[in-house]
């Protein structure tokens, strides 16, 4: 089994690909991460605001892999950032997943007009690293303004940013600062399907893209394997999304062939820079989201 390794700013190592778990249902949850493992998968992205760390957790019990071969990482939710708030995240999301130690454990958006309670909450999982109950920290949609604002008020540079990243939508200058500082860019949407749901003319699917179904079909492999491979070529991690066994076995599928550098080009040229809806704050704090006790 190759799961393609990456290795962290800190040495710690990740599985290249990972399963995600975004807006799956706890009892589909299940079965997906069940199926994950199955096939191979080593490393589950879930959050605390998805409400199926618990399902995870059980999957991850149940699968008879041991817990040091599973990457596990998690989101901390904006209605416990702060200091104190983000120590107790912890102590939920651990308690949820069934484990003393989480993997990765990232904030899962910045508040631009809240930023110091951003800050707290990212010196929180300093600590958190410092203490040895997670063994990699990072951020979730920042973009580089953001990041150079943390980086001056911080220790610890993130492990990781994970961000929309696919080919309609590839944040070139955000990818180049993440290089420049060692920080790991990870792909949620990583085949597109954030694309699917927009509205009027920009309605376009990646997986209809002429270009990446024509170096499919050079490859016998679907449209996704392409992407997933694409984003792996290019040194990110990526986490697909899919509750359909049959389509998660497919995504790890992707270590028996390679792209050339001519594709990776055609597929660079796809950007479009449209990322689709932005949501301010008001409406983010608006969403009332209470992450309960474990």
């Amino acid at each position: 089994m190759n799961t393609n390794m990456i290795t962290l700013n800190n040495g710690v190592t990740l599985p290249a690909i990972g399963l995600g778990v975004f807006q799956t249902p706890p009892d589909e949850t299940r079965t997906a991460v069940e199926a994950a493992l199955a096939a191979g998968y080593r490393h589950i992205d879930t959050a605390a605001s998805y409400f199926n760390e618990q399902q995870v957790g059980e999957a991850l019990a149940n699968s008879g892999v041991d817990r040091a071969e599973v990457f596990v990482e998690t989101k901390i939710w904006i209605s416990d950032y702060g200091y104190d708030q983000t120590l107790h995240g912890f102590d939920k999301s651990a308690g949820k997943l069934g484990v003393d130690q989480i993997d990765l454990l990232i904030l899962h958006q910045p508040l631009p007009t809240q930023f110091d309670q951003t800050l707290g909450s990212y010196r929180a999982l300093e600590k958190l690293l410092a203490d040895g109950k997670v063994r990699a920290i990072g951020v979730s949609n920042f973009t580089v303004e953001q990041l150079t604002t943390l980086l001056d008020a911080v220790e610890v540079v993130p492990a990781v940013n994970q961000v929309q990243l696919h080919p309609y939508f590839q944040q070139p200058d955000l990818q180049a600062f993440h290089t420049e500082h060692g920080i790991l860019t990870q792909a949620w949407s990583p085949i597109g399907g954030i694309t699917f749901y927009m509205d009027g003319a920009d309605q376009r699917s990646t997986l209809e893209d002429p270009t990446i179904t024509r170096i499919a079909a050079a490859h016998s492999k679907s449209p996704a394997q392409v992407m997933l491979r694409w984003h792996l070529q290019e040194g990110r991690s990526a986490i697909p999304k899919s509750t359909k066994p049959h389509r998660i076995a497919e995504n790890i599928d992707i270590f028996d062939f390679e792209l050339s550098p001519d594709e990776l080009h055609a597929i660079d040229a796809l950007d479009t820079s449209n990322g689709g809806p932005q949501y301010p704050d008001e409406l983010l704090l608006s969403f009332g989201i209470v992450i309960p006790d474990a």
